[in-house]
């Protein structure tokens, strides 16, 4: 096993993750060809095949995947030696790998960015956005140093880190902008348009009506809340909205928002990283840094002009 290489384990997991040697290649930026003969040397190697290959699709073997778990952990444990250099400075600095969920990225991102350059200017921010349970995947694999979703996630083996919480408003056409904000109840009666499975904040939206059942079963689900919002505005139905979303999505849309009385909808935000990192002192700071920005987008949309907040 002397000529196993670093970079062959690094392709043979690119190709373990996808299940297709294009996207492979194009993941590990060499071309096709030269990833599959990196993959046959490592298999000639071993004395075993990794992969089962077909026309269509590439699987791994039994032993390819029990291969695979022992290498994630190898470039697991790689990837933190370098990490432990990053450790090591008085300010963090180098690539800093960051996985954002959909409904936080488009509002938070373009604001934290200058906030990090400023206050880390030696950091390379490399942006990962993605459903949560990918962004958990990755992190425990090694692809992402850190993650910013809504809590709790309660992995076992990940720190986390609460920053901020925020409110869900109500979006809804302009015509209903002077009628009762309907409560759980009444809400769960109404065409309520929600996120695609998969997206946390469709399972929190839900959460916050009466009955779980024939919401979102008339396929109008959206894959972004852009669509949602201005679905919203041809009145085909309402949704709901995390509070740092308002000024970016109701700019160019002809709807209404509101606010719920009472005690609303809601969802903490927060930081996610490995409890074996040697960069969680570092991460504690950049996640201060998020917090504030986080905090200074919920000011800025409770600024925002006044809502209804009576509620049926």
């Amino acid at each position: 096993m002397k000529n196993i290489t670093l970079k062959q384990l690094r392709y043979f997991e690119a190709l373990a993750r996808h299940g297709h040697f294009g996207q492979a290649a194009a993941a590990s930026a060499i071309s096709q060809p030269a990833l599959s003969v990196q993959i046959k040397e490592l298999e000639r190697e071993l004395g075993l095949p990794l992969f089962e290959r077909s026309a269509r699709r590439v699987a791994l073997t039994g032993f390819g995947a029990d291969f695979a778990l022992r290498v994630r952990d190898i470039l697991r444990a790689v990837d933190e030696l370098g990490e432990l250099a990053q450790a090591s400075g008085d300010q963090m600095a180098g690539r800093l790998r960051i996985g954002v969920i959909p409904t936080i990225a488009p509002y938070l991102l373009p604001r934290l960015i200058g906030a990090l350059t400023l206050s880390h200017p030696g950091l390379e921010v490399n942006i990962r956005e993605t459903l949560t349970s990918r962004l958990l995947e990755e992190l425990h694999s090694g692809r992402l140093d850190t993650a910013i979703l809504a809590l709790p996630v309660s992995e076992p083996g990940l720190q986390e880190a609460s920053l901020f919480s925020e409110e869900f408003l109500l979006v809804r056409p302009q015509s209903d902008a002077d009628n009762p904000v309907p409560g759980p109840a009444a809400l769960s009666e109404m065409r309520l348009l929600l996120l695609e499975e998969g997206h946390c904040f469709r399972d929190q939206a839900l959460s916050f009506c009466a009955t779980r059942s024939a919401i979102g079963s008339d396929g109008l689900d959206g894959s972004t809340l852009s669509t949602l919002v201005q679905m919203v505005g041809a009145g085909i139905g309402v949704t709901l909205i995390p509070e740092m979303a308002l000024p970016v999505e109701t700019r160019s849309a002809t709807v209404s928002t509101a606010r719920f009385s009472g005690t609303p909808p809601s969802r903490r935000i927060g930081m996610v990283w490995r409890k074996t990192t040697p960069l969680a002192d570092k991460l504690e700071n950049i996640a201060q840094v998020v917090a504030e920005v986080g905090e200074s987008l919920i000011s800025e949309a409770r600024t925002q002009p006044a809502m209804a907040r009576h509620q049926a």
